[in-house]
C-alpha cells in the first residue's frame, strides 16, 4: 500500500508541476512585459528632454548608434553567434520599425506635440499590435478581448480629436504611422523571442541599423549642432539605453512568455504613466479630457488580461 500510494504521489506531482511552471512562467512573462512598459512610459519626456539640447534627427540618430554600441558590446562579450538566415528578414522589420521608423516619427511628433497628447494617443499601440499579431502569427483571441481593445482605441480616437479640435494635425499624422511601423516590429520581435533570447533579438536590430544610425548620428550633428545639459544628456541616455535597448529586453521576453496580444494590452498603462512623468518632470497641465481618458484606457487592461486566448 504504502509503494502504491507513493506511486500515486509522485503521479500527482508529475502532473501538477508543469501547471505551476505555467503560472509562474506567466507571472514572470507578465512582470517583464509590465517592467518593459514602464520603461516606455519615461520615453516621451526624456525625448522632451533630449530636443532641449539636441535636434530631432540628431536625437534619433545618436540614440540608436549609443544603443547598438552597448548592444553590441554585450553580444561580443558573451560570444554571442550570428543569427541564422531565417531570422534577418524579421530582424529587418524590427529594426525598421522599433529602432529607426518609432523614435523618428514620435520625436518628429514632438517638436508640435506635449507629451501628455503623444502618450494617449499612442494608446492605439495596444490594438494596433494585436491587429497585427493576429495577422501574423494566427492568435485568436476571444471576443472579450476585442471588446475591451476596441473600447481603449475608441477612448483614445475620442481624446485624439477632441484635443485637434476635430481635424488630426501634423503630429497626429506622425504618431499614427508610428503606431503602425512600431506594432510591426513588437509582433516580429515578440515571435522572434521564441527563438532566440529576448536581449538578443534588440541585440542584433540595434547593430543591423549601425552602418546606417552611426553615418546619420554624425551628418545629423553637423546640421544640428549639440546644446548639452543635465536635462538633454539625460534624456539622451535614457532613451538609448533605457527605452531602446534594456525596456525592449523585458518586453520581448515578456512577449514570449504570455503571448503578443496579452502583453501588448498591458500597454494600455502607458499612456496614464507618462501623463504622470509629464506633470513630475515637464511640468505640463493637463485638460480634464487627458486624465480621464488615460484612466476609462487603464480599465480595459483588466478584461484583455482575463479574456481566454
Amino acid at each position: 500500500m504504502r509503494a502504491q500510494s507513493s506511486a500515486i504521489q509522485g503521479s500527482e506531482i508529475a502532473v501538477t508541476t508543469p501547471e505551476v511552471d505555467t503560472r509562474a512562467d506567466r507571472r514572470s512573462g507578465t512582470l517583464q512585459a509590465a517592467l518593459g512598459v514602464t520603461a516606455f512610459s519615461l520615453t516621451f519626456p526624456a525625448t522632451a528632454w533630449g530636443l532641449e539640447g539636441f535636434g530631432p534627427w540628431s536625437l534619433v540618430a545618436v540614440r540608436s548608434a549609443l544603443a547598438a554600441v552597448v548592444a553590441g558590446g554585450c553580444l561580443l562579450a558573451l560570444r554571442v553567434p550570428v543569427p541564422a538566415r531565417e531570422y534577418r528578414a524579421g530582424l529587418a522589420v524590427v529594426a525598421a520599425g522599433v529602432v529607426l521608423g518609432f523614435p523618428l516619427l514620435t520625436t518628429l511628433a514632438l517638436r508640435t506635440s506635449t507629451t501628455a497628447h503623444a502618450a494617449v494617443v499612442v494608446g492605439l499601440l495596444p490594438l494596433t499590435t494585436a491587429l497585427f499579431s493576429a495577422l501574423r502569427t494566427g492568435a485568436r483571441p476571444s471576443r472579450l478581448f476585442w471588446g475591451a481593445a476596441l473600447a481603449g482605441a475608441a477612448a483614445v480616437i475620442a481624446f485624439t480629436v477632441q484635443q485637434s479640435g476635430g481635424a488630426l494635425t501634423r503630429a497626429d499624422a506622425y504618431l499614427f504611422g508610428a503606431l503602425l511601423i512600431c506594432a510591426a516590429g513588437y509582433t516580429e520581435g515578440g515571435r522572434l523571442a521564441r527563438a532566440m533570447p529576448g536581449w538578443q533579438v534588440i541585440g542584433w536590430a540595434l547593430v543591423l541599423c549601425l552602418p546606417l544610425s552611426l553615418p546619420g548620428a554624425l551628418m545629423a550633428l553637423s546640421y544640428e549642432p549639440a546644446r548639452l545639459s543635465a536635462h538633454s544628456v539625460t534624456g539622451l541616455l535614457w532613451v538609448a539605453v533605457g527605452s531602446q535597448f534594456l525596456g525592449l529586453v523585458v518586453w520581448y521576453r515578456g512577449m514570449a512568455a504570455i503571448g503578443i496580444p496579452k502583453a501588448s494590452q498591458l500597454q494600455l498603462a502607458q499612456p496614464l504613466l507618462t501623463l504622470v512623468w509629464s506633470v513630475l518632470l515637464l511640468g505640463e497641465r493637463l485638460t480634464p479630457a487627458a486624465p480621464l481618458t488615460a484612466a476609462a484606457v487603464l480599465v480595459c487592461i483588466a478584461l484583455t488580461q482575463r479574456a481566454r486566448g
